[in-house]
């Protein structure tokens, strides 16, 4: 008999546009449902046994930064950094704004991860992330 392919094996979807309408095939959320159109700086730090890693994320001009109107900031704080793709999600709490006199300039996160697997998902997540926004990778 014939089978369906299984639901996994869709299509890539297409980038999101500024006005968030589809989809990334990868992407970050601060609030569920808003794709983060800010391609952050992401730092990686690993142990020297590989057990351990963190990766810093730091977005410039978040677009909640820039809202002209009032009515245009999301509601509700921050409370996690959700990275998106085909696999599913990975989140983190360890958000925070950066400022310079009383202003937000910045947002860091950062993602911890405990074990080879976390750091192996972690990088498929970033391929994926930077296939979807034209980012190159850079070993420091």
């Amino acid at each position: 008999g014939f089978a369906p392919p299984p639901a996994r094996a869709r299509a890539p979807r297409p980038i999101a546009s500024s006005t968030g309408d589809a989809a990334p095939s990868a992407g970050i959320q601060f609030y569920e449902g808003l794709w983060e159109p800010d391609v952050p700086d992401v730092r990686l730090t690993r142990s020297k046994d590989g057990e351990n890693g963190v990766a810093t994320f730091r977005f410039d001009a978040p677009s909640f930064f820039n809202c002209e109107r009032e009515e245009d900031v999301p509601q509700g704080a921050i409370t996690a950094m959700t990275l998106i793709d085909e696999e599913g999600e990975l989140s983190t709490p360890g958000v925070n704004a950066a400022f310079v006199e009383g202003k937000p300039v910045a947002i860091i996160a950062k993602y911890e991860m405990r074990s080879p697997g976390e750091w192996d998902r972690f990088m498929r997540f970033m391929q994926r992330y930077g296939e979807a926004n034209g980012l190159g990778f850079a070993k420091a």
